[in-house]
């Protein structure tokens, strides 16, 4: 059974994935932007919710596959909105950011068993 923490972690990290879920599918004009270049905002988002999914559930690797899936996803769903057009920088982006979070895991894990 989960403790109260775990339960918190997993709440989360769902609600940090569905916010870039939506985040990548409103209209352009309903963006929450941070001011920095739209690259580094991408990397950011999915560096922090890769770190968040690694501590809920401790499999850097699977977790990284996982979400890089869903960066791809994400990016090509755009595709079917109004306003919006898929692009493989953006995607790239995000992929870089949930690598640097799911190595950084790992390394935190293997410093931490030795």
């Amino acid at each position: 059974m989960l403790s109260t923490a775990g339960k918190l972690i997993y709440l989360c990290s769902a609600i940090a994935l569905a916010a870039i879920a939506i985040a990548s599918l409103v209209p352009t004009q309903w963006e929450f932007r941070l001011g920095l270049h739209w690259l580094v905002e991408h990397f950011i988002a999915y560096f922090a919710v890769t770190a968040i999914f690694c501590i809920a559930w401790p499999r850097p690797f699977v977790v990284a596959a996982l979400l890089i899936v869903l960066a791809g996803m994400l990016e090509a769903l755009q595709g079917l909105t109004v306003d919006r057009t898929p692009d493989l920088l953006t995607a790239l982006s995000g992929t870089a950011g949930v690598l640097s979070a799911a190595l950084l895991a790992w390394l935190v894990v293997h410093i931490s068993e030795t």
